[in-house]
């Protein structure tokens, strides 16, 4: 039996507007750590978006080297990564040859080919081409083969896989080029894996609009076309471990499990209240494949909150002092600086503090969002007066109000 660990969208250096999470992924990758000592995992796979951004930070950068090399487990314990649509291709393979060493191999272009041959920890790479790789573990007889589908945009992928039918789907020729790799390597003397960082659904089924994470939408149609599909994920695949959803689902079992094993802290809050997770999965020759998702218990819980009563808020906020709050506010007015200054003291965590403004009878309730947050003065202004008198302001208003802040401006 193989036993696999899936984990993806680790997002290291990722920060919630100014507040680091690096303490908090540095513990929850220990977590992961452990599960997969305690587990006896053969294999780990992280299905991309390994960092936040395409420069990350040298903190970042040193917490995955660290993590990677306590959880290949001095090289006995593979591990495949892949980038996602965050990371920089040519960053992310940069130290592939000294990590192939350790067991470690980065894959980010679909023109790469790792090199084939046996390292000292017995571990062997028996074939290779773009996007495909054999292993041969020296506790298991069965080879082991992954297709490797990093994040790649139309642009890139005509460049490593030629252009082809000008006419053709995105998804099209990504499909043709994991048949043929399943077609050529892929028969039922091993174990057959597919490891990605797209968006997949079922053909015929919606897409819900809260599908994607807040950060992750625009590849919502990956490279300006549809969303992929399961059916895409060749059939002798046994397990697809995918990234880039930031939470645990299963997608289809049709002919295999297509799992995304969610990230594995919360990064936005629209992804408030989810319990993530890690995937164990467990496969033989010629048997179904047994998935155990399993939920991780670090890193700060993110919560959305309303509460109309300052009393409330400050009991709430003094039982819940590890986490990360956006509070919606109550109140008829505005929130005045004596609340705001107890709430925002209350509490180390208060990410966003949004008023929710009751208006008097016959006037229209003005609720703020966070993206209204992000909005210029004048268009906050604009949907103040709104609330307030029922309609916009006249040119005279907005030019004595533009006069007020751009004094306000001038140091």
């Amino acid at each position: 039996m193989l036993k696999i660990l899936h984990t993806a969208d680790w997002h290291l250096g990722k920060r919630l507007q100014e507040f680091s999470r690096l303490p908090e992924q540095k513990l929850v990758l220990d977590e992961i750590i452990q599960i997969a000592d305690q587990e006896e995992v053969d294999l780990a796979l992280l299905a991309g978006d390994i960092f936040d951004s395409f420069n990350p930070s040298h903190e970042a950068v040193e917490l995955l080297y660290k993590s990677l090399h306590r959880l290949s487990r001095g090289g006995t314990r593979p591990i495949i990564a892949i980038s996602g649509n965050h990371d920089s291709s040519q960053f992310v393979e940069a130290p592939d040859p000294l990590a192939r060493e350790m067991g470690i191999l980065f894959y980010s272009r679909y023109d790469s080919v790792i090199p084939c041959g046996k390292l000292e920890s017995g571990l062997e790479i028996t074939k290779s081409e773009p996007g495909f790789v054999e292993l041969k573990l020296p506790q298991h007889p069965f080879p082991v083969r992954i297709i490797l589908a990093p994040y790649a945009n139309e642009v890139s992928l005509k460049t490593y896989l030629g252009e082809g039918d000008r006419e053709a789907e995105f998804r099209q020729v990504l499909a043709d080029k994991w048949k043929q790799l399943a077609d050529t390597y892929c028969d039922d003397s091993g174990i057959n894996l597919y490891l990605g960082h797209f968006f997949f659904v079922k053909e015929g089924s919606s897409i819900p609009a809260d599908a994607e994470p807040e950060s992750e939408r625009p590849i919502l149609h990956v490279g300006g076309t549809q969303a992929l599909f399961t059916q895409n994920i060749p059939p002798q695949i046994q397990y697809a471990a995918l990234g880039h959803l930031h939470r645990f689902q299963s997608i289809s079992h049709d002919h295999c499990p297509v799992i995304y094993s969610s990230s594995p802290l919360a990064y936005s809050f629209s992804e408030a209240d989810q319990e993530k997770k890690i995937v164990l999965a467990e496969l033989n020759l010629g048997s179904q494949t047994i998935i155990k998702p399993i939920g991780l218990k670090q890193g700060r819980p993110l919560y959305r909150k309303t509460f109309d009563d300052l009393t409330d808020t400050l009991e709430w906020l003094e039982q819940n002092p590890y986490c990360f709050v956006e509070i919606t506010y109550v109140t008829e007015h505005s929130i005045d600086a004596a609340t705001r200054k107890a709430i925002l003291k209350a509490h180390d965590g208060i990410v966003n503090l949004i008023p929710f403004i009751k208006n008097p009878v016959g006037k229209e309730e003005l609720s703020l969002k966070a993206e209204d947050l992000e909005k210029d003065m004048m268009s906050l202004f604009r949907l103040y007066h709104q609330s307030e008198r029922g309609q916009e302001p006249n040119e005279e208003l907005l030019e004595i109000f533009k006069e007020v802040i751009s004094q306000e401006s001038q140091p």
